[in-house]
């Protein structure tokens, strides 16, 4: 089973580079945006309980999280594996997905950080809220959004290199130059 983390800030290239990793190893992929809006849109408990959360403008509990990847990870029958986009974002969340992954006989096989200088995040955000209408790629919400990754998230780079399952990844470059960077990290595995 091939567990991947795909890691970086907002406009690193995870998304992109999911689908690639999808495409090539025939891999599922939770990405947690996409998982609670499917729980809330098909009414599961899990999703009500969750849409509570967001409607009072509270963050989720790691808990409820776990919970709900859990029941997606499970639902996937015979899996060669899972690219998680968007999670862990924290360490206590990374040791929740550790213990919930250990209770099914699997562990994250590789953390992939793709690393992308600010400017350049920047620039790429703005572009794709100009060409794609959303609301949340502007100048200041980018900069609100790269304070909390640098304050909250980057700090799972040293938690996944204590694991021994950190990869660096340099994120410029064609998005093809860049797979192949992560084709090749997966591929030692």
């Amino acid at each position: 089973m091939l567990n991947i983390v795909i890691f970086g800030a907002p406009g690193s290239g995870k998304g992109t580079q999911s689908q690639r990793m999808v495409d090539k190893y025939g891999l599922n992929h939770i990405s947690t945006g996409d998982v609670l809006r499917a729980e809330i849109r098909n009414g599961t408990e899990l999703g009500q309980t969750a849409k509570g959360y967001i409607d009072q403008g509270q963050l989720i509990p790691d808990e409820l999280m776990i919970d709900i990847l859990a029941s997606v990870l499970d639902g996937f029958r015979d899996s060669k594996g899972v690219i998680f986009d968007g999670f862990p974002r924290t360490i206590a969340q990374a040791e929740a997905l550790k213990k919930m992954l250990a209770e099914r006989g699997q562990e994250v096989s590789v953390m992939i950080d793709l690393d992308v200088p600010e400017e350049e995040l920047m620039s790429r955000l703005i572009r794709r809220g100009i060409d794609s209408g959303r609301a949340d790629d502007n100048e200041e919400t980018i900069r609100k959004r790269l304070a909390v990754y640098h304050s909250q998230t980057a700090p799972l780079i040293g938690w996944f290199k204590d694991e021994n399952k950190y990869h660096h990844i340099e994120g410029m470059g064609s998005m093809e130059e860049i797979s192949a960077k992560i084709v090749e990290a997966i591929d030692r595995l």
